[in-house]
């Protein structure tokens, strides 16, 4: 069977690490996007927050089937 797929980029954040801001990204998009199917971590930044904290950043793009 083919299958059709489509792609997007979302960003996740996480003040622990990124790896945190991964896991942080798929689980929200997980609650409205079905068939999640493959992730790829296309950048990795941070910011210094106000507080001295530092804000783990990933561009993240998502892979899921497309269901007719």
């Amino acid at each position: 069977m083919d299958n059709v797929f489509k792609l997007i980029e979302i960003v996740g954040t996480s003040e622990e690490s990124y790896e945190k801001a991964i896991k942080n990204a798929l689980d929200k998009a997980s609650k409205t996007i079905k068939e999640i199917s493959w992730f790829e971590v296309i950048q990795q930044r941070g910011t210094i927050l106000n507080n001295g904290n530092i804000q783990y950043q990933v561009v993240v793009k998502i892979g899921f089937k497309l269901i007719v």
